[in-house]
C-alpha cells in the first residue's frame, strides 16, 4: 500500500532540515549561536530544523556560511526547491488559470515513453473528451473558486492528448468500473465520453482495463488517482494538492500498487462490454 502522499512530501523537506541541522553539528556550534551568525531569531533556527519552516535559498546560504560550509549550500538549495515542488495546492497551481495548467504537462508529456495510469474516480485526461473535460474542469473552478476558463481548458486537454497518436509512447490505464457511471456533464457528453473510451481503448499503443465493481476478494483497494511517467515520476492528485514523489523506493511500491490494480482489470472485449452497459444505463 502506498504510504500516503502528503507524509511523502514533509519526508522530503525533513531530510533537508536534517541535512541542515547536521551541518551545525558538525560544527560545533548551538541553535543560538547559529542564530546570532545568521542575523535572526533562535525560534527561526528551531522551526527551520524541525521542517516546519522551508528555508529560502538566502537562508540556506547564510546557514552553511555559518557553519563553515558554503560548498555545500547550492546543492542544499536545489534539494530545498525539489523539496517544496513536490507538494504543491492546486489553488496556488492553477492561479493563472486552467488552461495554463494543461500546457504546462505538455514538455512531461512528450518526454514520456511509458505512461501508466490509474484512476478511481475520473475518465484519465488523455482520453477525455471534450464535453467530458470541459464538465470536469469546470467543477475544478467552482470547487476551488477561481475564475472559469473551462473552455479554454478543455481545448488545450484535447490538445495535449494528441501525444496518444504520437509514436514512441505507450500508455497503461486502469480504471475502476463506477467511472463508467459517474456522470460528468449531460447526458450527450457523457454518451460521447463513453463511446470514445470504445474507440481509444482498440488503440495499439493504448492499454485499457477496467475493474469490475463485482470484483471479489481485492488484491487491493481502491486508491487515490495517480499518474507514473516511465520509472522516475509519480504523480498523485489529491482533492487540494498535487504530489510529485521521485524518492527510488516510493515510486517502486507505486509501481507495485499498480501492478496489483492491473491483474484485477478486465480488457478486450470485456472491456467493451461494460462500458456499453454504461451507454446503455444513460437512456
Amino acid at each position: 500500500m502506498p504510504i500516503s502522499p502528503s507524509s511523502s512530501a514533509q519526508a522530503a523537506r525533513e531530510r533537508v532540515a536534517q541535512r541542515l541541522r547536521d551541518l551545525r553539528a558538525d560544527a560545533g556550534i548551538t541553535g543560538t549561536e547559529l542564530a546570532v551568525r545568521c542575523g535572526w531569531t533562535h525560534p527561526k533556527t528551531s522551526r527551520i530544523e524541525n521542517a516546519r519552516t522551508p528555508p529560502t535559498p538566502d537562508d540556506i546560504r547564510r546557514w552553511c556560511r555559518a557553519c563553515g560550509a558554503e560548498d555545500q549550500a547550492e546543492d542544499l538549495i536545489v534539494q530545498s526547491r525539489t523539496a517544496e515542488s513536490a507538494y504543491v495546492e492546486w489553488k496556488r497551481k492553477i492561479r493563472a488559470g486552467l488552461k495554463r495548467l494543461q500546457d504546462s504537462y505538455v514538455e512531461l508529456y512528450q518526454a514520456t515513453a511509458l505512461f501508466r495510469i490509474y484512476s478511481p474516480t475520473l475518465v484519465p485526461g488523455l482520453l477525455q473528451t471534450e464535453g467530458y473535460a470541459r464538465a470536469v474542469l469546470s467543477a475544478t473552478a467552482q470547487l476551488l473558486d477561481i475564475p472559469d476558463d473551462a473552455e479554454e481548458a478543455a481545448a488545450a486537454r484535447l490538445e495535449r492528448s494528441k501525444v496518444i497518436h504520437q509514436p514512441g509512447h505507450r500508455f497503461v490505464m486502469v480504471i475502476e468500473e463506477g467511472v463508467l457511471h459517474y456522470q460528468l456533464g449531460d447526458e450527450d457528453a457523457m454518451a460521447a465520453q463513453l463511446g470514445y473510451l470504445l474507440t481509444a481503448g482498440a488503440l495499439p499503443s493504448v492499454s485499457l482495463g477496467i475493474i469490475p465493481s463485482a470484483t471479489r476478494r481485492r488484491a487491493l483497494w481502491p486508491q487515490e488517482l495517480f499518474h507514473v511517467y516511465d520509472d522516475a515520476l509519480v504523480s498523485v492528485e489529491l482533492q487540494s494538492a498535487r504530489v510529485r514523489i521521485t524518492q527510488p523506493s516510493e515510486v517502486e511500491l507505486y509501481l507495485k500498487s499498480f501492478q496489483q490494480l492491473r491483474s484485477m482489470a478486465v480488457y478486450g472485449a470485456d472491456a467493451r462490454a461494460l462500458i456499453v452497459q454504461a451507454i446503455e444505463a444513460l437512456r
